[in-house]
């Protein structure tokens, strides 16, 4: 009998050897190893780095899949970083005299009512000629009312200070307000006070404190180190990467680069321009018109944005949950304002823990698997005692009321138990 010859024995010595690896077995080079990682160094809570990662490596452009960038948006204060922007700026502005004075307060918001309008004109008085700087770093009681008016809705006096009907799933007055009391500035100027708060912001030790007024709050700021990564390992992946906040475009823009993203992937409240100045009125959204506010970036105001500046959708269509190939892959907040977008997420809702009840009732009910709720990175809340009132008051509605929390079939979220 004639030998096979040997390159012929090899070959099904080969096979052989083959045959009794199992079907499942990964190659010593899978698509997912070629992935840009996640850095092990920096924490996550539980298995959420693994979870991030492997939303990475099936959606990024490295599973070789190919088709449209896949895109991730995310919330900016307290989300990427630890405090709030607009809080620093308005903050730096108010103790370097950069707000000018209104002709009449009123002009500054139509929600604005009779009583702060009476507040801001005895606090801040009528010396001062319409458009100079008001004198804010002297003039304590006009500082603590803007700051007042800013944070609780309020005067001094704990009188209302918007009144009238809006939409509150779209907007809200006071986070309008701000980018209406720069009215008179350039963009650029605008950006330029955020630059310089920034830079103070950053300096500051971690825990800091600042007295704008009579007012104490945080006087420091922190990039998250956790998701800069994560930014940074998106883009590399091959993820559009967007920033969409309810703070005034310009701010924005001054901070948005210290994560590696550009004006252009950086969508904030955008206001109109006149001359090349700031003015009161703010660009609509999803077929509302611009003028007063009716439509910031502000819970399903952000999905608007990103429906019409990211997938180009028009109109009324704006508002309104896209098919999958027209959503984004990865949705981050950490609050209610971000609720909507975060859950038309694809592939991964990263809730930040604040505490904010629709958030985090969605996150723990986690009714598709992929929800990823964290603590703060610096200096995380408690536990929250006792539930989320999920099944009761958690959602709010346009008209301002509050109730149940659903899913996208209708049916009620149980309350939840704070598990981040």
């Amino acid at each position: 009998m004639r030998k096979k010859p040997a390159i012929v024995v090899g070959l099904l010595a080969a096979a052989a050897l083959a045959a009794t690896v199992p079907a499942t077995a990964a190659p010593a080079h899978s698509s997912s190893a070629k992935c840009p990682q996640l850095a092990k160094s920096l924490s996550w809570a539980g298995a959420n780095r693994a979870k991030l990662q492997k939303m990475i490596d099936e959606r990024g452009t490295c599973s070789g899949k190919g088709g449209p960038r896949p895109v991730a948006a995310f919330d900016w204060d307290n989300t990427v970083v630890k405090n709030d922007i607009t809080d620093a700026t308005l903050a730096w502005a108010l103790k370097h005299d950069k707000i000018l004075r209104p002709k009449s307060w009123r002009d500054t918001s139509a929600w604005l009512t009779p009583a702060a309008d009476k507040a801001l004109t005895k606090a801040c008085g009528t010396e001062v000629r319409a458009g100079r700087p008001l004198p804010t770093s002297k003039n304590a009681a006009c500082a603590d009312e803007i700051f007042e008016i800013r944070e609780k809705s309020q005067t001094m006096a704990g009188e209302a200070a918007f009144a009238g009907d809006w939409n509150h799933r779209r907007t809200v007055p006071a986070y309008a307000w701000i980018p209406q009391l720069f009215a008179g500035h350039t963009p650029a100027q605008l950006t330029s006070f955020a630059k310089k708060a920034r830079a103070e912001q950053l300096s500051a030790p971690v825990g800091t404190k600042q007295t704008v007024g009579t007012h104490t709050l945080a006087g420091y700021v922190r990039y998250y180190d956790q998701q800069k990564d994560l930014i940074r390992t998106l883009k590399a992946a091959g993820f559009d990467v967007y920033i969409v906040s309810a703070s005034s475009e310009p701010i924005a823009e001054a901070w948005s680069s210290g994560v590696g993203l550009d004006r252009g992937h950086t969508i904030g409240i955008r206001s109109v321009t006149k001359h090349g100045r700031l003015t009161t009125e703010i660009k609509g959204c999803g077929g509302v018109e611009t003028g007063r506010g009716d439509a910031l970036p502000y819970m399903d105001g952000k999905r608007c944005m990103i429906n019409q500046e990211i997938f180009k959708i028009k109109g009324a269509r704006a508002w309104q949950k896209q098919d999958f190939a027209h959503r984004i892959a990865l949705g981050a907040g950490d609050a209610d304002t971000d609720v909507t977008f975060v859950d038309d997420a694809t592939g991964a809702h990263v809730a930040i823990n604040r505490n904010k009840s629709e958030l985090m009732c969605r996150a723990f009910d986690d009714a598709d698997g992929r929800w990823v709720a964290n603590p703060m990175f610096i200096d995380p809340l408690p536990r929250k005692s006792g539930a989320y009132p999920c099944a009761t008051t958690g959602a709010t509605y346009p008209d301002g009321t509050h109730g149940p929390v659903r899913r996208a079939d209708g049916s009620v979220i149980p309350d939840q138990l704070d598990r981040a």
